[in-house]
């Protein structure tokens, strides 16, 4: 494959002052990546959970994000590059070492630290570790030269390979090899930072402010994330950070003012926002405390009402039918890999039937909360048909009062290529690549007689 074949890697956070004597960030990134590759710990987790995390400046955190999320997006990639440069590889019992050759080569391949800065870094955590210290001086010469000798090598690796075996073959299986490719491919870089403004806002406005531009469906998408917290409009509560896939759902359960409204598994809320934003009368449930904490958060800074309920939505019962309800799913949440490359790592393939077997009763339980005439949409963030499209036609099979409503191509302005021929939404990560891909999401829109 040539280069150009390729999106190149977007430049993610920025490389902290003094950077050859703070190795703090980058032993924290380390630590991180082991525990995300190693033992499938969330990424978010595997940093919190570093003693010196809380220690850290903002923009040290930034950088050990931005690092470990380089290696977890790309890690056969990465020793493709490494392995131009290594005479051999090293042994297989070198684990450690072989991070730290990852870590740096992720820093000079796909951060573009120079040189001067990341090689020393690298080699001083190398050296500093007795078990790692014999290899300080591979360290130096291999990362020094990775990028002139092993870039080619990087660029031409196959992203499918930078997944899980069973995951990929699931996507190719499912979407054909093309397609599949073109997903990992999406996965490999860096996100956008996607908002949903309140309506009235001056989104465009907005958006011409901070260097974003406004999509067909209304999400602002800035190219670079940043320090969101420092935009206009946060403190007052103007829009939410949200992936434009993951604001379809909402837009398409489309409720009307007044309406009574559930969204059900809610936190941390970027739904339950806009469904009060549209004037429903909202009822957020959700079963975990601290994520309903965030939601409540949101809600305050937002300026925006709604009931917060802590229950198992399997257990809930509404205080009177609903006129329309939002069911975002627990599930797999391969969708949102280039989110969250890290929950690649988290998952086994018999994880997928079990969040089936959840989704499956939470569908049953929440669509008898509708009244007749009733809406509900469901979703799951999730490219595996069983928690799609197979669980919807299993349901419509299992529910003789319940019919597919399909979306029209208005409601989906610039998306016409996420309809599936029975009016249900599967949004991909490879969708609008030019732009910055999506979230992959599953969404079905039912009636109930």
């Amino acid at each position: 494959m040539n280069h150009s074949d390729r999106r190149q890697p977007r430049k993610s956070g920025s490389e902290p002052k003094s950077s050859t004597k703070n190795l703090m960030p980058r032993g924290t990134a380390l630590g991180a990546v082991e525990g995300v590759l190693a033992k499938g710990v969330p990424l978010d987790g595997a940093l919190a959970g570093r003693p010196e995390w809380k220690r850290m400046e903002p923009r040290d955190r930034a950088f050990a994000r931005a690092i470990a999320s380089s290696v977890i997006r790309r890690p056969i990639a990465l020793d493709a590059a490494l392995m131009q440069v290594l005479d051999k590889p090293l042994p297989d019992e070198e684990i450690k070492a072989h991070l730290i050759l990852r870590c740096g080569a992720a820093e000079r391949l796909i951060l573009e630290t120079p040189a001067h800065a990341a090689v020393d870094a690298w080699v001083s955590l190398m050296a500093q570790d007795p078990n790692t210290a014999r290899f300080k001086n591979l360290a130096n010469a291999v990362l020094r030269r990775v990028v002139d000798q092993g870039k080619g090598a990087f660029l031409d690796s196959d992203p499918l390979e930078d997944l899980p075996d069973w995951l990929a073959e699931r996507w190719v299986e499912t979407y054909g090899e093309p397609v599949a490719r073109a997903i990992a491919i999406a996965r490999s870089v860096p996100p956008t930072l996607d908002l949903t403004a309140k309506p009235g806002f001056d989104a465009q406005s907005f958006a011409d402010e901070i260097g974003a531009k406004v999509l067909e469906t209304g999400t602002i998408r800035r190219p670079d994330i940043g320090a969101v917290d420092g935009l206009p409009g946060f403190e007052a509560g103007d829009w939410w950070v949200q992936d434009v896939a993951a604001a379809l759902p909402a837009r398409i359960l489309n409720v009307k003012p007044g309406e009574k409204v559930a969204d059900l598994c809610a936190a941390p809320g970027g739904k339950t926002l806009q469904l009060a934003a549209a004037g429903a009368s909202v009822i957020a449930v959700d079963a975990s405390p601290k994520r309903l904490k965030r939601l409540a958060e949101n809600l305050e800074r937002t300026k925006l009402n709604a009931e917060i309920v802590t229950a198992d939505v399997a257990d809930w019962t509404a205080p009177e039918p609903m006129d329309a309800i939002l069911l975002d799913a627990p599930c797999s949440a391969t969708g949102t890999l280039r989110r969250r490359p890290d929950a690649a790592w988290a998952k086994e393939p018999g994880d997928i039937a079990n969040l089936a077997d959840i989704q499956r009763r939470l569908l049953d339980a929440s669509f008898a909360q509708l009244k007749p005439g009733g809406r509900l949409v469901y979703c799951t963030c999730s490219l595996e048909l069983e928690e799609g499209e197979d669980q919807i036609a299993a349901f419509l099979k299992r529910t003789p009062d319940a019919r597919l409503d399909p979306v029209t191509a208005d409601e989906l302005p610039g998306l016409k290529e996420a309809l599936r021929p029975d009016g249900a939404v599967r949004t991909r990560p490879d969708m609008w690549d030019e732009r910055g891909g999506m979230d992959g999401f599953y969404i079905a829109r039912l009636v109930k007689a």
